[in-house]
């Protein structure tokens, strides 16, 4: 159980540093910080799919929230503005904890409060609760909701378009700011409702500053409402309408699911138990089938994160059946051999623009048979699409990809990002890797031995010998070509007769895969040992060797600072799921090692996302995290390789 007691919760800036997580299995989400004030545009107690798992909008961004004994009034709630932080309620706050849910315990004179919030796995609906123990004084409780009503990528500003009305009938508010938007209901156990309607102004929200962003918001504020708390007080905010007698139910069920999670996983330890919940709050509805969400709070679902996550976040939770719905609605958005780099939150039409996505895909799907022996399901559903990708490929396709005469596949054309370190600026590529890149042979050569299982299985012989072939000959080059006698490790890129030479984890993919492309182990070792040399951290791989010009050891400020510096050094912690692998293959008798390699993500449970991984790190010591605080495949390769 992740837990923070008074030292940290009483700390404005520590438990500002410290977010929660609250996701409802179709995209939408809530989350904040211990301390109770929002440090980004991302924060807030409703943030609905609105066309799940995407149209997102921030609907509630929080309560103000005050009780009132002994005729003195305290505030619980806290808010930075750029002046002052007010009101100071994390002052109170005795412990902060996941059980499962975001719970805070406030103690005031003596007087213990307990607020709760969790999320309807399935519903735009967020449950808050609020209960006394204890108290020899009457304690009542006022809420006033504050409303954004706005794309989740943006802020709210004060504006006369902002319809203030509500309705209200039996323990039920409804308001709609907007005609485009859904409306959202409160169910409430209020005893009195108060029309306030004013703008409160110049919320500053800390990271989006320092990310170089927009950070200041004006919030609606329309009603208060009093509740007694010689019962709990409990409220429900929902784009569906709520009934408050539901409330009790509803908290079982979350319960019971969420433990069941941890039993089907057979997960027997509390670093295991947390990363099977966390793993969760990632898959969510796409349609009739299901898919990933890249990291919270900002992206959707990519390509290339749910074919990595899935082995993680499904197989090694012993939910096979969801890795199936994955793996066929994804077959349904194939195009000219390629699977979608991403479903952009606005609009219907997904991009292709990525190399690795789809060799991904033959590496999720084997994953899948080994765990289930499910070859039905690859033969009805997906064989003969994945011959149509291998043929896309060897005449090409999008980005000039397409397999070369010595059997190595060419990704790239000027001004496009088409492997994982995809970052970009205005129209520049920070790092393009045009050409023959280390990691997509790897996976080349791993897809086209999968195929080549797949056929024999299904009798396919002919094909089968194809695939073989084509194996063969992309080893033979890779082989040939791609091994830097000098300094004896893998070349990153190769384009004709360029070949670059930087330290990247690139090339741990040429030894993890289970098709491994470097067979000898003298070669493979000194792979995995430069690796560990230069870019092993207890937070992940760098992305680039310290003893190289383009480093950049700290990953902060403006948007251009940031991107340049993504893949130039920063530290990712997904990478250390194909370290892990390569580290057994070359060391197979030293687990206390790896179990030493994966111990610093347990630690990092309590740092930054409570009980999640984060997506980045800074490359210098301490490896402050940075970027999304809940990354998907940070969780699955962990799970994964953990064992």
């Amino acid at each position: 159980m992740i837990s923070f007691n008074s030292e940290i919760c009483t700390n404005y800036d520590e438990a500002s540093k410290r977010e929660w997580l609250e996701t409802n299995g179709i995209g939408g989400f809530a989350s904040s910080t211990v301390s109770g004030a929002n440090t980004r545009r991302y924060h807030a107690l409703l943030t609905a799919a609105t066309r799940p798992p995407l149209g997102r909008v921030t609907m509630l961004s929080k309560f103000e929230e005050t009780i009132t004994f002994n005729d003195k009034s305290y505030a619980l709630s806290a808010n930075r503005f750029p002046d002052a932080i007010a009101p100071n309620g994390y002052q109170y706050v005795k412990n902060f904890r996941l059980d499962p849910f975001p719970i805070w315990t406030f103690e005031i004179e003596g007087i213990e409060i307990e607020k709760k919030i969790f999320m309807v796995d399935g519903s735009n609906t967020t449950v808050v609760q609020f209960k006394v123990q204890g108290s020899r004084f009457q304690v009542q409780l006022e809420l006033k909701p504050l409303l954004s009503f706005c794309d989740y990528h943006h802020l709210q500003r004060e504006t006369a378009d902002f319809d203030s009305h509500y309705e209200t009938a039996d323990n039920l508010l409804t308001v709609k700011p907007y005609a485009e938007m859904p409306p959202l209901y409160f169910a409430h156990d209020a005893f009195g409702i108060e029309k306030t309607g004013v703008w409160y102004r110049s919320y500053e929200y800390a990271i989006e500053k320092e990310r170089g962003f927009d950070y200041l918001e004006d919030l609606f504020q329309p009603f208060a409402l009093r509740f007694d708390l010689s019962k709990p007080a409990t409220i429900i905010a929902s784009t569906e309408i709520p009934k408050i007698g539901d409330a009790e139910t509803l908290e079982q069920s979350e319960t019971t699911r969420r433990k069941n999670l941890i039993k089907k996983a057979n997960a027997d330890d509390d670093f295991t138990k947390q990363l099977v919940l966390a793993a969760d709050q990632f898959v969510v509805s796409r349609g009739e089938g299901k898919t990933i969400i890249a990291g919270y709070p900002w992206f959707s679902d990519w390509g290339r994160d749910t074919m990595i996550a899935l082995n993680g976040l499904t197989l090694a939770t012993n939910r096979a059946d969801v890795a199936r719905q994955i793996l066929l609605e994804f077959s349904h958005h194939i195009s000219q051999g390629m699977l979608p780099n991403r479903f952009p939150d606005a609009g219907d039409e997904p991009e292709y623009n990525n190399v690795d996505a789809t060799l991904w895909y033959f590496e999720a799907i084997r994953a899948y048979v080994e765990k289930t022996g499910d070859y039905k399901f690859v033969k009805l559903h997906l064989y003969e699409k994945l011959v149509g990708v291998i043929v896309w490929h060897l005449e090409g396709t999008r980005y000039r990809i397409k397999m070369d005469a010595d059997g190595l596949l060419y990704a790239g054309e000027k001004g496009v990002q088409l492997t994982w370190m995809d970052a970009k600026v205005g129209d520049l590529v920070v790092t393009p890797r045009t050409g023959k890149a280390v990691e997509i042979q790897a996976l080349w050569h791993n897809a086209l031995r999968i195929m080549a299982d797949f056929a024999g299985t299904f009798g396919d012989w002919k094909d089968e010998k194809k695939y073989l072939e084509l194996a063969a000959r992309a080893k033979e080059s890779f082989n040939n070509s791609f091994w830097n006698e000098r300094e004896n490790y893998l070349f990153d890129v190769i384009d004709g007769e360029d070949k670059d030479a930087s330290v990247r984890p690139n090339q741990i993919f040429a030894v993890s895969l289970p098709h491994a492309i470097l067979t000898d182990s003298d070669r493979a070792r000194q792979v995995v040992e430069k690796v560990e040399a230069e870019l092993l951290t207890a937070v992940g791989l760098r992305s680039l060797s310290p003893k190289d010009e383009k480093y950049r050891p700290i990953y902060v400020g403006s948007p251009y600072q940031r991107d340049t510096a993504y893949h130039q050094g920063t530290v990712w912690a997904w990478l250390i799921g194909g370290f892990v692998d390569a580290y057994r293959r070359v060391f197979p008798d030293n687990e206390i090692r790896v179990n030493e390699i994966l111990d610093g993500f347990k630690t990092h449970l309590s740092e930054a996302g409570g009980g999640q991984i984060s997506e980045i790190f800074d490359a210098d010591a301490p490896h402050r995290p940075r970027g999304c605080p809940a990354q998907a495949w940070s969780v699955a390769e962990i799970l994964r390789v953990k064992g």
